[in-house]
C-alpha cells in the first residue's frame, strides 16, 4: 500500500488522478475494512491537514461547509444549530463522541449510505455538493449525487471539497430524528427529516420530507399539495405518504413492515418539530433527545 499526506488540495487531486483514495477521519473506510465489507485501497492520500476544507462560512446564498468540518463542529456551531438545525440534529446522532470529533461531513456524504444521519437533512434543505478534480470543479444537487448504496456519480479523481446549503428564508427551519435501539454507536433503523416554511398565518408555505434507511438511497419528496394547510394536517399527510412510498428491506435490525410503519411516525414528528422551529421555538440539538424520541437514557 502507498500512503501520501496531502499538504494542499492540489496535492490531493494529483494523488487521486493516479488512483489514490482520500482519507480524513477514516471512520467509514477503516471500519468497513475491519468488517470485511471491502479491502483497504492500494493507495491512500490523507487530506486531514487541509485547513481550507475545515471552514464554515456564510455566503450570499446561504452557507458553505468545508468537507473536513466534523460532526462535532456541526453539532456545536452557532449558525448550524439554529438556522440549519436539521443538519445539526443528524450530526449529533452520528456514532460516539470520539467518532463525531474525527468523522467529517464530506466523508459521510461520499460514503453514500442510505442510513446516514446527515443525508436526509441536507437533501430537504436543497444542498449541493462541490466536487473538484484537476479538470475543474462542479456542483451536484445532493439527491443526484447518490446513485445506490455506497455509490455516487463522482468520478474516481473527484474530491468532495464542500457542501453548499441555501438560506432557508424567514419562518423556515428543519428537523431530523430517527428510531434507534440505543443512544451511541447506532445507525438509524429508520429516520426522517423535514424542511418547513410557514406563512404569516401559521399554515404551510413549503414542506419537504426526506427518509433514511427505507430505500436504496435517501428518499425525498416535496409535499406541494400541503401548501395552505395546517401543520397538523400536513404532518398527518406526510406520515401517510412516507409509509406508502418507502421501500424498506427486512434485515436483522427490523422487518420491512415495521420500518414502513415507523418511518411514517418519524416523518410526522419531524414535520411537527421543524414547524415549531420555523415558528421561532428553540428545540435543543438533537431533537431526538429534546422531545423524548429514541432510546431511553
Amino acid at each position: 500500500m502507498s500512503f501520501t499526506i496531502a499538504r494542499t488540495v492540489e496535492d490531493a487531486l494529483a494523488a487521486m488522478a493516479t488512483g489514490a483514495r482520500p482519507i480524513a477521519g477514516g471512520t467509514d473506510l477503516v471500519v468497513g475494512a475491519r468488517h470485511g465489507k471491502a479491502p483497504l485501497p492500494s493507495a491512500l492520500v490523507a487530506i486531514d491537514r487541509l485547513r481550507e476544507l475545515k471552514s464554515c462560512e456564510r455566503t450570499a446564498d446561504g452557507v458553505s461547509i468545508g468537507a473536513l468540518f466534523t460532526h462535532h463542529d456541526i453539532e456545536t456551531h452557532p449558525l448550524l444549530t439554529t438556522v440549519y438545525a436539521g443538519l445539526a440534529d443528524g450530526s449529533a446522532l452520528v456514532g460516539s463522541p470520539a467518532t463525531r470529533h474525527v468523522g467529517t461531513i464530506g466523508g459521510n456524504i461520499m460514503n453514500a449510505s442510505p442510513a446516514m444521519d446527515t443525508g436526509a437533512p441536507l437533501a430537504v434543505m436543497g444542498a449541493e455538493v462541490e466536487l473538484r478534480s484537476l479538470r475543474g470543479s462542479r456542483r451536484v444537487p445532493i439527491e443526484q449525487l447518490w446513485t445506490g448504496p455506497g455509490r455516487t456519480c463522482a468520478e474516481p479523481d473527484e474530491l468532495c471539497v464542500a457542501v453548499h446549503i441555501p438560506a432557508p428564508g424567514e419562518r423556515a427551519n428543519s428537523a431530523y430524528l430517527r428510531l434507534e435501539y440505543r443512544r451511541a454507536m447506532e445507525i438509524a433503523v429508520v429516520g426522517a427529516a423535514a424542511f418547513v416554511a410557514l406563512a404569516e398565518d401559521g399554515t404551510i408555505a413549503a414542506l419537504r420530507v426526506g427518509l433514511t434507511a427505507v430505500s436504496p438511497t435517501i428518499f425525498t419528496g416535496d409535499l406541494l399539495g400541503q401548501v395552505g394547510r395546517s401543520v397538523a394536517d400536513a404532518a398527518a399527510v406526510a406520515a401517510e405518504l412516507s409509509s406508502q412510498q418507502a421501500t424498506p428491506i427486512s434485515d436483522v435490525r427490523a422487518s420491512d413492515r415495521y420500518r414502513r410503519h415507523t418511518v411514517g411516525v418519524m416523518a410526522r414528528r419531524a414535520v411537527e418539530a421543524a414547524a415549531r422551529r420555523a415558528a421561532g421555538e428553540t428545540i435543543d440539538i438533537p431533537v431526538n433527545r429534546a422531545i423524548g424520541i429514541g432510546a431511553a437514557s
